[in-house]
């Protein structure tokens, strides 16, 4: 339990940080709309081959305070089978703030909390897991209109628990 109310903290200062380099945010602007700062975006994947299957719905959304800052949330669902082997569901939530210092550069740090259910067939004698993998990225990248590509590394990985193969993991990232 103290894991979490350290990575909880150590969010909270990142947040902290971020909305404190702002400078001065008007939400009293009468030509600015409260949806005409929100972006929406977000990520599907499938993954097949021999047996395997696997797909991913993750939208998010964010609000932009200005060209420099932004903060939103996101859902994740995924599903995974393989065939004589494991069917596991995934499903979570994240939060995460960006920061461009420049315009063509995109600084993030995503708190991720996902709850996994792995359930492998009777016959192996494993047994089943469920359990909550959190995980909170950092990550940088190039930003070009709505599109960023880059990558991020995850502080809390756990590789007998992250639903990730690795630490380090490339991203591309859309809001419109």
């Amino acid at each position: 339990m103290n894991r979490f109310y350290l990575i909880i903290k150590i969010y909270a200062l990142f947040f902290f940080i971020i909305l404190s380099s702002v400078g001065t945010l008007n939400a009293q602007e009468s030509n600015n709309n409260f949806w005409n700062s929100v972006r929406f975006g977000g990520g599907i994947g499938l993954s097949f081959g021999d047996g395997f299957f696997s797909g991913t719905l993750a939208p998010s959304a964010i609000y932009e305070f200005n060209n420099q800052v932004a903060l939103g949330f996101g859902l994740n669902g995924t599903y995974n089978k393989q065939k004589d082997f494991y069917k596991s569901t995934i499903l979570g939530g994240s939060l995460i703030g960006l920061f461009s210092p420049i315009n063509e550069i995109q600084l993030s740090a995503e708190f991720e909390e996902l709850h996994v259910n792995r359930k492998y067939d009777s016959y192996l004698n494993l047994e089943n897991d469920t359990y909550w993998s959190p995980a909170l990225f950092i990550g940088a990248g190039y930003r070009n209109g709505n599109v960023t590509i880059g990558i991020r590394y995850d502080l809390l990985y756990d590789k007998n628990k992250s639903i990730y193969a690795d630490a380090w993991a490339p991203f591309v990232r859309f809001y419109f």
